[in-house]
């Protein structure tokens, strides 16, 4: 390394990494401006034939009758009222505030061609404005220059604007496809990816010190995400294919130690196995109503106890012993520390800030390890940074999302720069921070030389 590692906490952090950030906001990104444009006109037509399909539908005819001039073919709002109260559909699901939603998965039941082609409407209203057109607007000479803020968050995570890089689609492949294919390296390079995986479990084992957490961090034979997901669905290990994995830890693990609870988690698990099926091709529904008799939800009322034989009871009853007996330290950790907070009005983390203020229990359980996660990504930025300047490498950072850091590489210097990376990340953050007692690791995808953002793979 040329340059020495420092620790950098609270303030020193947040100056460092504006300059930092600084020059990644100069680098900027490399845009393919003729596949935005492309991409533009293609989805203009189809949100005109999107709409004129609803339009001419029943639907559409009682829309306009009821809204006149004021009708918005791409309003959630109005549609709720035509479905829910005109047309007599009954609401699934509703919002926070107790309306009808009218999201993708709520209006799954209605068997219509209207909502679903009201489903891609607002689709590709979204491809045009919130992607491709903050695309086109913000791009100069071929290039965007996203802002990194580190001063609008309460976790003391980061965040971008104009346009925002860290809200690029990832899960809908169509719109990944569209909307990643964008972006491109300079001539000659590619885009690498450096992922801190998993990181806030393993910051959240540095707070709570829990040593079944910290055994599955260190052993890389056991596998908690697979482990819940056999417990949460009564498979054998062996049962547990990657969207099985997917579905515990998505559904059960990530969500209890966010702070939901048993309830909520049931409803989204349920969800998620919709269609899941076993090796042998049976759906997982069907295996957990054949074979143990779990054959319905079964929300209960608030304030009652789950019905025995339903899936919300035996969720119940996982999570009892994934925080009783699993992760015990870390429940009394989340115990002990919110208990800490409402005596003093605040906490302080392990980078050295303090929140204070009006906070709910999640927060206050969530943002240390939010914050922290952040940061141990922030600090190596820093310093990735600074190693690339001493070197005079060619290598340029072109943005962050949350736990990783995007670079335009040549490819003639990517090996160099992936060995530093993984230096700066795992090994030297680890000797000046002395508070992380387990393993970062690290994880690297890049695209082809010349390829575009959605051709990158994994790179062992």
């Amino acid at each position: 390394m040329k340059t020495k590692p420092q620790p950098l906490y609270g303030l020193d952090l947040l100056h460092a990494g504006m300059e930092a950030l600084a020059d990644v906001e100069q680098a900027g990104i490399r845009i393919d401006v003729a596949h935005c444009e492309e991409q533009r006109r293609r989805m203009k037509k189809r949100e005109e034939k999107l709409q004129q399909r609803i339009k001419d539908s029943e639907i559409g005819q009682q829309w306009v009758k009821r809204f006149g001039p004021q009708t918005t073919w791409g309003s959630g709002q109005q549609l709720a009222k035509i479905l829910f109260e005109d047309f007599g559909y009954v609401p699934k699901v509703k919002t926070a505030s107790g309306a009808a939603s009218t999201s993708e998965a709520a209006l799954e039941h209605i068997d219509d061609p209207v909502v679903k082609d009201w489903i891609q409407l607002k689709s590709t209203v979204k491809i045009l404005s919130t992607y491709l057109g903050n695309f086109q607007r913000e791009e100069v000479n071929g290039y965007i220059h996203p802002f990194f803020n580190l001063h609008t968050t309460r976790t003391f995570r980061s965040s971008s604007d104009r346009p925002n890089f860290q809200n690029i689609p990832v899960r809908d492949k169509r719109v990944r496809n569209i909307v990643r294919k964008s972006i491109i390296p300079r001539p000659g390079r590619r885009i690498v990816e450096i992922d801190y995986g998993g990181v806030e479990v393993r910051v959240a084992a540095c707070y709570n010190k829990d040593p079944k957490l910290i055994e599955y961090i260190n052993d890389p034979e056991k596998d908690m995400h697979r482990d819940m997901a056999a417990e949460c669905l009564k498979l054998d290990l062996s049962e547990v294919t990657k969207e099985i994995r997917h579905v515990g830890k998505n559904g059960f693990v990530f969500a209890e130690f966010y702070g939901s609870y048993y309830k909520a988690v049931a409803r989204g698990m349920w969800a998620l196995i919709q269609g899941v099926k076993l090796p042998d091709g049976m759906e997982v529904l069907d295996y957990l109503c054949n074979v143990h008799g779990i054959g319905r939800l079964g929300l209960c009322e608030s304030g009652h106890e789950p019905e025995p034989g339903t899936f919300e009871h035996h969720i119940m009853q996982v999570e009892e012993y994934f925080w009783k007996e699993m992760f015990h330290a870390y429940y009394k950790w989340r115990q002990d520390f919110y208990r800490a907070y409402v005596k003093r009005g605040y906490f302080d983390t392990l980078t050295g800030f303090r929140c204070q203020g009006h906070m709910k229990r999640n927060d206050v359980i969530n943002y240390p390890v939010q914050g922290s996660a952040f940061h141990c990504l922030l600090w190596a930025l820093i310093h990735l940074n600074w190693e690339l300047k001493a070197r005079k490498m060619s290598t340029v950072i072109i943005g962050q999302i949350h736990d990783s850091i995007i670079a335009d590489v040549p490819d003639s210097e990517f090996d160099e720069y992936v060995e530093i990376a993984k230096q700066i990340m795992d090994e030297e953050i680890r000797k000046v921070w002395d508070w992380i007692i387990v393993p970062l690791e690290v994880e690297v995808e890049r695209t082809p030389v010349d390829g575009d953002w959605t051709q990158k793979e994994v790179f062992e």
